[in-house]
């Protein structure tokens, strides 16, 4: 079940993202869901459209790549692992236009554990984990998809 309490783990993250990302605030994200396994950010329309009025593409890149992200970030904030994550790779597929506000729901991508990736930072400082993002049309089928490798670094310890 979703999480909806006004300060979450989740909530302070889209606080920090806000911040520090411009992209995030001109593209007014907000926090949609969360949960163990997910992360939803939504963006209204009127800042993300283009020259013909539906989602501009590169605003469906920038929030899925910013969810799938979040979820990687929030993952390791709530085991207190300090790290810097990054994308790694990414393909993204636009499927249909988007004529609304949307947002992005990203997820563990099949095959991709969380035990494995903790695991893997636990032992050599570095992990990589692969997340899928999905846009979804008003018929929940996907307007947009990002298929993402984000690596997580250990930040070194503060002397």
């Amino acid at each position: 079940m979703p999480h909806t309490e006004s300060s979450t783990p989740a909530t302070e993250l889209v606080r920090f993202i806000l911040d520090k990302i411009p992209l995030a605030r001109a593209m007014q994200l907000e926090l949609s869901g969360w949960g163990e396994d997910f992360l939803s950010l939504y963006a209204p329309l009127a800042p993300n459209s283009n020259d013909k009025g539906c989602a501009f593409g590169g605003s469906l890149a920038s929030l899925m790549t910013l969810s799938g992200w979040a979820l990687v970030e929030l993952t390791l904030r709530r085991r207190d692992l300090a790290c810097d994550v990054f994308v790694a790779e990414s393909t993204i597929r636009y499927q249909r236009p988007v004529w609304q506000g949307f947002h992005s729901e990203a997820r563990l991508a099949p095959g991709a554990g969380w035990s494995t990736f903790l695991d893997t930072l636990a032992a050599r400082g570095k992990a990589r984990v692969a997340i899928e993002c999905v846009v979804p049309d008003t018929d929940g089928e996907p307007a947009a998809s990002l298929a993402t490798d984000y690596v997580a670094k250990l930040r070194p310890a503060a002397a």
